[in-house]
């Protein structure tokens, strides 16, 4: 990472009192929590920042009830999501189908605009927000990932300020991606639709018809270990081996 093209984010942002979703106001010279997410390409001043969005739309099954809520070194693993985001923007929402759940989280939340297609459902979901809020996209990432990096999620941003429709990076995983830690753009929405109306739900399956940024794995070892930065608990013992971790 070139250190040198680092500085801070002049996106406009204000807040409403609580729990909504920020539309306008002051630069972060003007008091604001200062943030990385245009340090790789800064957007215009007057550009908003893309939305966090946080995706906890699974039943889990596996793990015996809302892992999101689990704690891993002390802090959930949902505000230790949140606290990565907030580092890139700061407009965080929340996609989920059991708000009752996660009302205490205090974030804006927002069902599934079409339940049952899985994570493409929610990356859905959320970019329709996005675009109604006039944002360019969403940095899409699971709710149960404790080792996200802001420094990645920062490198997102910057394939999306060259034109990428998705900046995604490469991993170890079976997908050779990790589609759940990723930068979407609402150009996708259409590209997304046209699969859905296939019945083609694969989370990376309209990747084809879109321009897609791919981060080297080599790249993404640079800001940590791969295993570690998309480890999802998705189990217990999931959790048990991220609670080490955090210790170690």
């Amino acid at each position: 990472m070139d250190r040198q093209r680092l500085g801070p984010y002049h996106a406009r942002v204000a807040h409403r009192r609580r729990g909504g979703i920020p539309d306008r106001g002051a630069c972060c010279g003007q008091g604001r929590p200062r943030v990385l997410a245009a340090c790789y390409g800064a957007p215009a001043v007057n550009a908003l920042p893309p939305f966090g969005a946080i995706l906890a739309g699974g039943r889990n099954v596996r793990y015996g009830g809302p892992k999101a809520l689990a704690a891993v070194g002390g802090v959930r693993i949902i505000d230790r999501v949140i606290r990565a985001l907030r580092a890139v923007t700061p407009d965080i929402v929340l996609i989920t189908n059991d708000p009752d759940v996660f009302a205490p989280v205090g974030l804006a939340m927002r069902a599934d605009a079409r339940p049952g297609l899985g994570a493409l459902g929610g990356i859905h979901t959320a970019l329709l927000w996005a675009r109604e809020a006039s944002r360019p996209g969403v940095l899409a990432v699971a709710c149960d990932m404790p080792f996200l990096g802001p420094r990645l999620l920062a490198r997102l941003v910057e394939g999306a300020a060259r034109g990428a429709d998705v900046v995604v990076p490469e991993s170890d995983g079976p997908r050779g991606v990790e589609p759940l830690c990723a930068y979407y753009s609402t150009r996708c929405i259409a590209a997304i639709e046209r699969r859905i109306e296939r019945g083609d739900v694969h989370v990376i399956g309209f990747y084809d018809d879109v321009v897609v940024e791919r981060i080297p794995l080599d790249d993404v070892r640079t800001y940590g270990d791969p295993q570690v930065l998309f480890l999802n608990v998705n189990t217990p013992e999931e959790r048990e081996r991220a609670e080490a971790l955090a210790r170690g």
